[in-house]
């Protein structure tokens, strides 16, 4: 008698039945062919084809189409899809393998360079003699440990980026985690435009040397533009000028975002130090 006429017990629920899958809780029969090497190398195609296809086509659609995979998930369309924080953990996780342009990783130069600057140089001082290290000796300490904490704490930027949103489309039936999801789709579009592809551009092309800081401010505005006021199409359905003021907002507060995200990342990696 074979497998598909045997009376079996799931090895999961304990349930009797005949066939190769439980009718309970679906369970699967292993046969003698479900240990075979082809078999194994079967499910490492399929499962590497399959992840492939969904990380490919979410990422083309977050591109292509912002605002629609988030679409998407609030409206309960979510197969077919790689998670959007998925997604975001994957390019995250390449861009901190290099991270070139200092977007979520801030280095103890980008800390010194922004607006709150020069009110931390005083607090970096005194860790410094604290620890007794110098200056350069004590960069090099902080960068090594500032990495592995951005990667924590790159969620923080999300969710404070996406509390305009509750104001901004408080009538468009919106729930607070299908802004924090949009935000995510928001951080995945910035990680792959304006730090993995913008790298790959400038080296290939050479262009390092007409990327100040004025050309990365204007390029994150433009690309953000793009993206606020296409998604704000498609996930909150806006039109008009209202939809033009509310993402020049939006990029505003994404910068002002970032700068606290960026503070609130070195105090936690001066408290780690």
């Amino acid at each position: 008698m074979n497998a598909l006429e045997t009376e079996h017990t799931c090895a999961s629920c304990g349930h009797r039945f005949r066939g190769l899958y439980c009718n309970h809780c679906g369970e699967k029969v292993l046969v003698p062919s479900d240990r075979s090497f082809k078999a194994f190398l079967s499910n490492i195609l399929i499962a590497i084809t399959f992840a492939d296809s969904k990380f490919v086509k979410t990422l083309w659609l977050v591109i292509s189409k912002p605002g629609f995979v988030s679409w998407e998930f609030a409206n309960g369309r979510r197969v077919k899809y790689l998670k959007p924080i998925s997604l975001f953990f994957v390019l995250n996780l390449i861009y901190f393998l290099f991270p070139v342009i200092q977007l979520f990783n801030a280095t103890f130069d980008t800390q010194l360079a922004s607006v709150y600057g020069r009110l931390i140089q005083e607090m970096i001082a005194g860790k410094a003699v604290a620890l007794g290290y110098e200056l350069d000796a004590f960069k090099v300490i902080y960068n090594t440990k500032t990495v592995g904490l951005a990667k924590l704490l790159v969620m923080v930027f999300v969710v404070i980026s996406s509390l305009p949103l509750n104001l901004l489309y408080d009538k468009r039936n919106r729930y607070f985690t299908d802004h924090v999801g949009y935000m995510v789709e928001a951080a995945c579009f910035n990680l792959f435009i304006n730090t993995l592809a913008l790298t790959l551009v400038v080296r290939l092309f050479g262009l390092g040397g007409y990327l100040d800081e004025t050309v990365l401010t204007l390029f994150f505005i433009a690309t953000n533009l793009y993206f606020f006021w296409r998604s704000g199409r498609q996930f909150y359905q806006e039109r008009g000028w209202k939809l033009f003021v509310k993402a020049m907002v939006m990029i505003v507060f994404l910068k002002i975002s970032l700068e606290v995200y960026r503070l609130i990342l070195f105090f936690v990696t001066m408290w780690a130090l």
